[in-house]
């Protein structure tokens, strides 16, 4: 009812779930997967928020409205677990989560997913915009490695 998903649309989260790339995410990008939710680094970075995580259902669910209960409290779980990695790998002094739901809501990628932001002190991150482009496999598979080691 609340589903915007195109016609035919390849989902780039799916696509990795089932062990592909995309140009944006290749495996080494997942630092977590449990029985229903993957954690990997988001290759859309903010200015001063480097490396933050996604973490998405490991079935295919487009929003919020759609994602069946259990998948819910896999995800708050998973979620949860990142922010602690987070706190520890990166030294950030706080976490943010957000989740987005349909176009007016920000979403564009039509598979549920929540960010986990490391925070620092005066860091704007909502009055800022993401950098362009994404960020390298080399960018991105730092940040994963370092939370790795706080994860295992």
């Amino acid at each position: 009812m609340y589903n915007h998903e195109p016609p035919g649309y390849s989902c780039p989260f799916c696509t990795l779930l089932a062990g592909g790339e995309t140009p944006a995410n290749s495996q080494r990008d997942i630092v977590l997967r449990t029985e229903l939710a993957t954690a990997l680094i988001s290759p859309r970075w903010w200015p001063r928020n480097l490396g933050h995580v996604l973490v998405i259902p490991n079935a295919h669910y487009e929003n919020l409205y759609d994602l069946p209960r259990e998948y819910g409290h896999a995800i708050h779980d998973t979620v949860r677990e990142i922010a602690l990695a987070l706190r520890a790998a990166y030294r950030c002094a706080g976490i943010s989560t957000r989740q987005h739901n349909e176009p007016v809501g920000n979403q564009d990628a039509w598979h549920h997913h929540v960010h986990v932001f490391p925070r620092y002190r005066d860091d704007n991150l909502y009055e800022s915009q993401p950098l362009p482009g994404f960020a390298s496999g080399e960018e991105r598979w730092a940040y994963a490695d370092m939370l790795r080691l706080q994860i295992n």
